[in-house]
């Protein structure tokens, strides 16, 4: 104690308690890099106080808007599962290795973007590009529309996924997608052909020389 001279355990009982000042808050890396107009949202809490995040957006993003590269630690083994999120794997230098994302200092924000349940959510796709994972936007997204993704065709078969993710109601499984009514056509943009699902377009779209 300063004021008496003393070297104490605990606190002085003739001048009291200190008043503690604490560190301001410092958001993680991966908090950090979230683009101004998308958003983080507290979808459930968990046990533990664990808050399960989903990523929105605060005004309309245009389609074929890319994001990216993911972020993470390259690594033989995958410590950290979320069924919510995607595995993601890259090919460097002639091995495979998982982008793994232990905690929100070694990612950035497309760690928190969940993974799409069936084609009506999904709103990005996930693909390699030269060691990298890239997410793009396959339709416009409305403001307050959470961003959702699953793999690209060619990226699906790298990964050994499926099509798209079905969640029932006890787990997550894998199935073929299968259209349940009438819905709006892709469109391909070089030849005009319309396809029932994003993943023919962009099959399609292989066979075309100008394709970006």
């Amino acid at each position: 104690c300063e004021d008496c001279g003393k070297s104490l355990i605990g606190e002085c009982k003739l001048h009291g308690p200190l008043i503690r000042a604490k560190d301001r808050v410092i958001p993680s890396r991966a908090r950090l890099t979230l683009p101004h107009y998308l958003t983080l949202r507290v979808l459930e809490l968990r046990a533990g106080n664990q808050q399960i995040l989903g990523v929105f957006a605060k005004t309309v993003i245009q389609k074929r808007t890319q994001f990216g590269p993911y972020v993470g630690q390259l690594s033989t083994k995958l410590t950290c599962y979320d069924e919510s999120r995607l595995v993601l794997q890259v090919l460097k230098d002639g091995g495979k290795y998982f982008l793994d994302t232990p905690n929100e200092d070694c990612g950035n924000w497309m760690m928190f973007v969940r993974l799409a349940r069936n084609q009506e959510e999904q709103t990005l796709v996930a693909y390699q590009h030269c060691g990298e994972v890239y997410f793009t936007t396959v339709k416009p997204i409305e403001p307050h529309t959470e961003l959702k993704v699953w793999y690209a065709a060619d990226y699906a078969k790298f990964m050994e996924a499926s099509a798209v993710f079905i969640k029932e109601e006890s787990d997550v499984c894998p199935l073929p997608l299968v259209a349940k009514g009438p819905a709006d056509p892709w469109i391909c943009s070089s030849c005009g052909g319309t396809f029932a699902s994003f993943t023919l377009l962009e099959s399609h779209q292989c066979i075309h020389k100008d394709r970006v």
